[in-house]
């Protein structure tokens, strides 16, 4: 099975760790990445995301060898085009994170990073129909790159608005709203107290599940 991974953002540091992460999780698999130089260095918000569609989309001719692809951002930027052009099926992995909480039958908190990205989140889980199943849709205040980089105190204030959404949202779990966060996962798991779903991983192993279903 060949996973490739596709980052809408330019910033490579980033593909790596999601490649990193989905290995991890799905290590039969040979996991790919590949990284839109065409994008913004990240994407914070709807404007952000828009101007990484065209780039995103390039990148699919360089995923022709692939089983599956998963677009890396969390906000599924450019999916539904994706999906519309590709030769295999396409995840994106705030999908596959709502799915995976449904799967796991918990009311969840999407902890994101900038309060712009909110609205972007809501929409998409409006439109897949998982609000039902939202507690609530959170902001560290940190920015993507800052995530990116794993800071102690990043990891420390990621946490704390986990707790907020446990205690006040009465969430049963917390999504980790951006693609950076998933090689935090270790380490904030080790200091929240609900299960965290990060969406690479989630992603990793729904489409392997996929491509096992379409085997028969």
């Amino acid at each position: 099975m060949k996973l490739t991974y596709i980052n809408p953002n330019a910033t490579v540091s980033m593909t790596d760790g999601i490649v990193a992460v989905a290995q991890a999780a799905l290590p039969e698999a040979e996991v790919t990445g590949l990284t839109n130089q065409d994008g913004p260095p990240a994407i914070q918000g709807a404007e952000d995301g828009a101007a990484a569609v065209p780039g995103l989309l390039k990148r699919l001719a360089d995923a022709r060898d692939a089983d599956a692809i998963v677009i890396a951002c969390f906000d599924d930027t450019g999916l539904a085009e994706a999906q519309a052009q590709a030769h295999c099926p396409v995840l994106g992995i705030g999908q596959a994170s709502y799915l995976m909480a449904a799967l796991l039958g918990l009311r969840f908190s999407v902890v994101t990073s900038m309060a712009v990205s909110i609205p972007v989140i809501e929409e998409n889980i409006v439109n897949a129909g998982w609000d039902g199943a939202r507690a609530s849709v959170r902001a560290s205040g940190l920015p993507v790159l800052v995530i990116d980089e794993g800071a102690p105190e990043t990891i420390a204030r990621i946490a704390q608005e986990v707790e907020l959404a446990r205690v006040q949202d009465g969430a049963a779990c917390a999504v980790l709203g951006c693609a950076g966060m998933g090689p935090l996962r270790a380490q904030l798991q080790a200091q929240c107290q609900i299960p965290l779903i990060d969406g690479v991983a989630a992603s990793a192993h729904l489409a392997k599940a996929a491509l096992d279903y379409l085997k028969g």
